[in-house]
């Protein structure tokens, strides 16, 4: 039988002249993460498709395909936070003020990691800095009311819906009808051969990167493994400190400010260099900034564009903004947990699943894009969103909780030393085992803005 998952992942991608052969991905290690979902699946499978592309595209004659083997219990523990500090401390993942709050009619989570985002909850809710504060004027909403005036504030915010009501609502109506992964291919033909070496068959390629938290720097992460150049793209201002030490692995961070002639002039040159674009923008918000399809297609014919989105693309929220804890919120998934448990409050999954099952989703669509274009000149683009992976996930509820695994130890690190821009660390070991071609990443953790906007 095939791993839990991969028939589902691997028939949103279209066929291929070089297709896949899901007989050599093989899982190994045991244990599951404690969730009443199928979380430890989802991961070992979307990394391991994943890296049956990454083998795909090394060996694209088939004579002797490499064999990819999935750990199971490290791909558990790379859903979560993989680096393990030596004398230093990352700071805190979440904004003193993020999380869950009861309301007058249920419970709803406020997202206030971005300074931008926190400001437009506080306009609605007064200026509070600590929880204790918040909590009551947040309890003297309802729930809908409250969600629908920080979104139109600006901010981000999900009421906690069950997985029937939100199946019933006009937005995951839609996300139902939603393929996982939405492809597109573009005119014209143009045979680019990959011409790196088997070990490394990302080398060569230039990805421009405008992701943010999470799952698009996953994806990123993953493909600077393989021999990918990837170069970060970050505006003004931005900063997301708890989880840049994790997410940068592999990556040049640099800054653009795409409202200003001379930076828009460096990055339609980055553009025209680049293989492929990764960002995370919602529907339209790229087109604002004057790259929309068409514009990336006159700078770029030849670019491969993935991106993805919260909430889908269709359906009244397709534009909203979102994050994995709230779809989470809004899916279904921590009312269920918290029903299961007979919790007094939402229980989320153990890991952000949704984000980095997206991003592994996103890697292999980069790779499956590379492919055909190496093979047959198709230039292919895909748009993928985190509540199309919350939709799989769903279908996966258990009547009993997964016992969770065994404590980490000393054998799950990996013994090198990572010189991150912060002070050395060392990072669980990688789950993926690909015969003759072993993950390298050659550059190390790095803040943002740290190097030049540059091929």
């Amino acid at each position: 039988m095939p791993p839990p998952f991969l028939e589902e992942i691997a028939a949103a991608f279209p066929a291929a002249e070089n297709s896949l052969d899901p007989s050599t991905l093989t899982l190994a290690g045991k244990g599951n993460l404690p969730s009443w979902f199928e979380v430890t699946d989802l991961a070992a499978a979307s990394m391991g498709l994943a890296g049956l592309m990454v083998a795909r595209l090394a060996s694209p004659t088939r004579d002797e395909v490499p064999r990819v083997t999935a750990d199971r219990r490290l791909a558990s523990f790379w859903f979560g936070m993989t680096l393990r500090p030596q004398g230093w401390k990352l700071p805190p993942v979440w904004d003193p003020i993020a999380g869950d709050y009861p309301t007058k009619d249920g419970w709803i989570r406020l997202h206030t990691n971005a300074p931008h985002h926190r400001a437009a909850t506080l306009s609605v809710l007064g200026n509070h800095n600590e929880r204790e504060a918040l909590a009551p004027h947040v309890a003297k909403w309802e729930a809908d009311d409250l969600e629908a005036a920080v979104v139109v504030a600006g901010g981000c915010a999900a009421v906690m819906r069950s997985l029937e009501a939100w199946a019933a609502h006009p937005q995951g109506t839609a996300v139902l009808q939603e393929p996982l992964i939405h492809w597109q291919t573009h005119e014209g033909r143009d045979r680019l051969p990959q011409l790196a070496p088997p070990d490394r068959p990302l080398r060569g390629i230039k990805i421009l990167d405008l992701t943010r938290v999470l799952a698009g720097p996953v994806a990123g992460r993953f493909l600077t493994a393989y021999g990918a150049e990837l170069l970060r793209i970050d505006p003004p201002g931005w900063n997301e400190p708890g989880v840049i030490p994790e997410v940068t692995l592999g990556k040049r961070c640099a800054g653009l400010d795409l409202k200003e002639r001379e930076d828009r002039q460096i990055f339609d040159s980055l553009l025209a260099g680049a293989d492929v674009l990764l960002h995370g923008y919602r529907p339209d918000a790229l087109a604002g900034l004057g790259y929309d399809a068409d514009a990336l297609r006159r700078l770029n014919p030849r670019l491969i564009d993935v991106c993805l989105n919260a909430y889908g693309w269709s359906g009244p929220w397709a534009g909203r903004r979102g994050f994995d804890s709230l779809v989470q919120m809004s899916s279904g998934i921590a009312a269920y947990g918290m029903e299961m448990a007979g919790a007094d409050k939402p229980l989320p999954l153990p890991v952000q699943a949704l984000d980095h099952a997206t991003g592994y989703l996103m890697a292999a669509a980069v790779l499956h894009a590379l492919q055909e274009r190496a093979a047959a000149g198709r230039v292919i683009s895909a748009k993928l969103s985190l509540a199309a992976t919350a939709g799989l996930l769903s279908e996966t509820k258990r009547a009993t909780l997964h016992d969770g695994l065994a404590v980490e130890t000393e054998a799950d690190i990996d013994p090198a030393i990572e010189k991150t821009t912060w002070g050395p660390a060392r990072r669980i070991r990688f789950p993926l085992t690909i015969t003759g071609i072993a993950p390298v990443w050659t550059l190390p953790a790095s803040d943002l803005r740290t190097a030049a906007p540059a091929w």
